[in-house]
Parts: C-alpha cells; sequence; structure tokens
C-alpha cells in the first residue's frame, strides 16, 4: 500500500514533514476554493456579501433589542460573527478533513496532517475575504484602528493553533465514528448563543454565574484575543492565559492521541 511508508513516521514527524512542505497544503485549499467558484464572476467574494448582509440584518435587530448604539455594536457583532464562521467551519470541516480525502490518502504517503493544514487555509483565504467587511464597517461610522489592533495578528495566530490541534483529534475521532460529526455540529450551534456574538458581555446580569459562563466559554477567551484589539480594547490576561495553556494542553495531547491512532487511519478509512 502507498501510505506504508507514512503510517512509519511517528506525529510529531508527521507534521514536521507537513510544515516543511506547507505549499502543498496551499495549493490544495487555494485549489479548493477555486473549483468551488468557477465559472462565478464574483467568486469567493459571495462569501463575503452573504456575511455581510448577515452582519447587518443581525445587527440592526439585535442592536435595537439590546438598545445599544449601531456605532458600537455593529463592529462588535462584525467581528464576532466572521471570526464564528471561521471557529464554525474549521471545528465542523475538519471532522472530515480525512474522510474528504480517502482516495488520496490510501494512494499517496502524503503526510496525515497535510488534510488538517489543507482544510484551515481553504477557511483562511474565505476569512481574509469576510474580514474586508470590517473595515467598511468602520468607515461607515467614522472609526478607525489604533496601535492597538496590532495584537490582533498574535491573536489569530494562538487562535489557528488552537484550532489545529482540535481538528487533528476531531478528525482521527470522525474517522472511527461518523456519526459524531453531527454530534460537533449541534455543538457548535449552541456554542454560537453562549458565546458572546449577538450579544455583548456588559448585557449579560451582574453576579458569579455571568462572570462563569464568560470565564469557562473556551470560545469567548480566543475570540476576545482577536476582537478586542480590532474594536481598540485590549483582552484580558485571562484570555491570553486560557488561550495559551490550551494550546500547550492541547497540542501534548493531539500528539499522542496522532501518534496513538495514526496508523490505524487508513484502515478506518
Amino acid at each position: 500500500m502507498a501510505t506504508a511508508t507514512s503510517q512509519k513516521m511517528t506525529a510529531w514527524q508527521d507534521i514536521s514533514a507537513s510544515l516543511a512542505n506547507f505549499r502543498l497544503a496551499a495549493l490544495l485549499g487555494w485549489q479548493d476554493v477555486a473549483q468551488r467558484y468557477r465559472r462565478s464572476s464574483v467568486g469567493a467574494f459571495w462569501l463575503t456579501i452573504n456575511m455581510g448582509v448577515l452582519i447587518g440584518a443581525l445587527g440592526l435587530v439585535f442592536g435595537t433589542i439590546f438598545n445599544t448604539p449601531m456605532s458600537e455594536f455593529l463592529p462588535f457583532i462584525c467581528v464576532g460573527l466572521i471570526m464564528w464562521g471561521y471557529f464554525s467551519s474549521l471545528v465542523t470541516e475538519g471532522c472530515g478533513s480525512f474522510i474528504a480525502n480517502t482516495e488520496t490518502m490510501l494512494q499517496l504517503p502524503i503526510p496525515f496532517f497535510t488534510y488538517i493544514l489543507r482544510t484551515w487555509w481553504r477557511n483562511t483565504i474565505i476569512l481574509a475575504h469576510n474580514i474586508i467587511i470590517f473595515p467598511l464597517v468602520l468607515l461607515i461610522f467614522g472609526k478607525f484602528v489604533n496601535f492597538d489592533a496590532l495584537l490582533a495578528i498574535p491573536g489569530f495566530i494562538l487562535v489557528s493553533v488552537n484550532l489545529l490541534w482540535v481538528m487533528v483529534i476531531l478528525a482521527v475521532l470522525c474517522t472511527r465514528y461518523r456519526d459524531l460529526t453531527q454530534i460537533v455540529q449541534n455543538i457548535m450551534q449552541v456554542g454560537m448563543y453562549v458565546t458572546p456574538i449577538m450579544w455583548m458581555p456588559k448585557n449579560l446580569p451582574g453576579g458569579a454565574r455571568s462572570q462563569l459562563m464568560l470565564d469557562y466559554n473556551p470560545f469567548y477567551h480566543l475570540i476576545s484575543i482577536v476582537r478586542e484589539p480590532l474594536l481598540g480594547g485590549v483582552a484580558t490576561p485571562l484570555n491570553w492565559i486560557v488561550s495559551i495553556g490550551m494550546a500547550l494542553i492541547g497540542w501534548v495531547v493531539a500528539l499522542l492521541f496522532l501518534n496513538r491512532y495514526r496508523t490505524r487511519i487508513t484502515y478506518w478509512l
């Protein structure tokens, strides 16, 4: 079998080889986007248009419900929805990263993590299209970002590092247990409502229960290290500590997990 050589690799060697040949994953991810919008005159910007309409509609509705000035609420929900779309797509598509590449995995000795990077890069390209909406929203209200916005760059890197280990674990589990994908999708749907995406943290009633709702929500910490700098604020130390802690612990677990089960993945396919 063509994957025999790949199966003999350790998880660390697999990931190292994939990163060293990232160009392959980037090319595959770019082709996915190009293939999806072939013969479309607007291309991937259809996603941007759809996201813009969604932001405008939800911003108007929830901004009115919470009696929040649009100049404050619309930029907030704009970054929130764009980043949540990125989170949700990576997690749900990550579940099928191996399944969607079954034929290739069974024929070519490509490191398994390459397929994870392919999914990540494809959705990062889409994120780059959608993020264009944010400066347009700022211009509408005459707002501008400050130098604190540069903190969104390390924040985004840390978010990606966290999502990648989640994708590794889910890709392995969902290859073995196919029904798990539906469970993950349901969890992400619920997660959107318990995470401050369409509502602001200040809208929560005071008390320990409300604070626990934020402190024990990993998505809140991940989205805050990107959103807060873009909105002119600074993420709290707790946001950074939790995000860094999740990355360190998560990757240890992911490496152990992938190293334990990677030789079985092709048989599960």
